[in-house]
């Protein structure tokens, strides 16, 4: 019975069908895009590695991932909530950095208390609560070394006025955190309330280091 269930589950998997695993489902990354129609909204090596670390974190609530792509300048949207179950952007929206990261472009990262700089990697999601930027939602930075330190560095998701259209109108880019992912106030709470406890963020970037040392994505030189 084992090597039945086995092999049903390695030809599903095959067909790249999502599937109960685990207790958990696994998604095709290259269904879902396909289905999805994403190519030409979100870069498929975000979404692929996206999809791949989310099927390897057991201990996420919900079947809804966010993609963040750094690869992106700040006055373009790359801020991407995806239902993976019903195949759906829930919302598609802007992003600032940290300010330490860069200006227009996101040039360097780090896990470092007091850089002010962005961490790149995969987030499980937590509570919210009221702080100086209002209404805001904890984040646990899942790799080691790499995004660790969020919750001791308080890198949270938060709405910000210099994250909206408006900003970049006037500049030509968002305004910058000190590394949190900071979006538009106007959608900020609708986007924390679909988020919050227990869904995956998964912040990409052009950093071959990340790449490298990621427990949760192949080594692309493997």
């Amino acid at each position: 019975m084992k090597k039945i269930t086995t092999a049903v589950l390695s030809l599903t998997l095959l067909l790249g069908i999502s599937t109960f695993s685990f207790g958990q489902d696994y998604y095709s990354s290259e269904k879902l895009y396909k289905d999805m129609n994403l190519k030409g909204i979100i870069n498929k090596e975000a979404f692929n590695n996206a999809i791949e670390g989310f099927n390897k974190i057991e201990n996420k609530k919900k079947d809804i991932i966010t993609i963040i792509d750094y690869t992106k300048p700040s006055n373009e949207k790359r801020f991407y909530v995806i239902d993976l179950e019903k195949e759906k952007i829930l919302f598609d929206s802007y992003v600032a950095h940290g300010k330490n990261s860069g200006d227009l472009w996101t040039t360097s990262f780090s896990n470092k208390i007091g850089s002010k700089e962005t961490s790149l990697g995969f987030f499980l999601t937590e509570n919210t609560y009221i702080g100086r930027n209002g209404y805001s939602l904890r984040l646990e930075g899942l790799e080691k070394g790499i995004n660790d330190n969020a919750f001791t560095r308080t890198i949270v998701v938060h709405g910000a006025t210099y994250a909206n259209k408006n900003f970049i109108d006037s500049t030509g880019r968002l305004g910058r955190s000190w590394g949190c992912p900071a979006i538009p106030k106007k959608i900020s709470k609708k986007v924390i309330d679909t988020i919050k406890d227990g869904s995956v963020i998964f912040a990409y970037g052009n950093n071959t280091r990340y790449a490298l040392n990621s427990k949760l994505i192949d080594d692309p030189s493997a």
